[in-house]
């Protein structure tokens, strides 16, 4: 996969719902959603100095995130997530992640040397031994997704997005956490390759959307040390 534009969007729900309607008439659901939406949990990990929160709240060109990720709270989608931002683009690699692997990154044990499975791993180890890669926060949303094979599009509204650090209950239904921002308001992500089609590019012109740079792990982090 090569890097795609990635566009963050703060939305009322009064907005979701009008873009909902919209692009219901032009692209499909994401076939992993069942009843118009899908979980999403991940344990975002961060350096001993917090090196990667930083880099985001200054808004660096060129930054990374790690995350240990899985959807409807099924261990069975359990993976580890490297995301690369690069002057506007995102690009991600995944590999799987075992249950032992996870609990092993929580706490502080990386694979053994020579033992990682994946590049990914191999990256997360390397971090974890040299800079104290570890958990940072756990962020918790519900995703609606519309896709559209031109231009590789993929429209998703998150919604009641919270952080915690109950690393333990992280496949809890309801596990102890705080709201990242303000009752009613969302992010939209756009994503695609080299093109947006005209007719999407139409329905999400509203006029008044409040472009964000700031990722859900930063605001997350704001949140829970405030």
């Amino acid at each position: 996969m090569d890097y795609r534009v990635e566009k963050k969007y703060l939305c009322t729900e009064a907005q979701l719902r009008i873009l909902e309607q919209r692009l219901a008439c032009l692209m499909k659901p994401d076939t992993h959603q069942s009843g118009g939406r899908y979980s999403i949990r991940s344990i975002y990990l961060d350096t001993l100095d917090d090196r990667l929160y930083y880099e985001s709240e200054a808004g660096l060109a060129q930054r990374s995130k790690y995350r240990i990720r899985t959807y409807n709270n099924d261990p069975a989608t359990l993976h580890m997530e490297i995301k690369a931002k690069r002057d506007g683009y995102c690009r991600k690699w995944q590999c799987p992640l075992t249950e032992e692997e996870r609990n092993g990154i929580l706490h502080g044990r990386p694979p053994m040397a020579g033992m990682a499975k994946s590049t990914v791993m191999a990256r997360v180890c390397r971090l974890m031994l040299t800079e104290g890669l570890r958990p940072a926060a756990v962020i918790s949303y519900e995703r609606t997704a519309y896709v559209e094979r031109a231009g590789n599009v993929r429209i998703t509204f998150d919604r009641n997005i919270t952080a915690g650090r109950d690393f333990g209950a992280f496949y809890a239904e309801h596990p102890a956490a705080r709201p990242i921002l303000p009752t009613g308001q969302h992010i939209l992500e756009v994503k695609y390759d080299e093109f947006l089609p005209a007719p999407i590019a139409q329905v999400l012109e509203l006029g008044n959307l409040q472009q964000t740079t700031f990722s859900k792990y930063y605001l997350g982090r704001k949140a829970l040390d405030y």
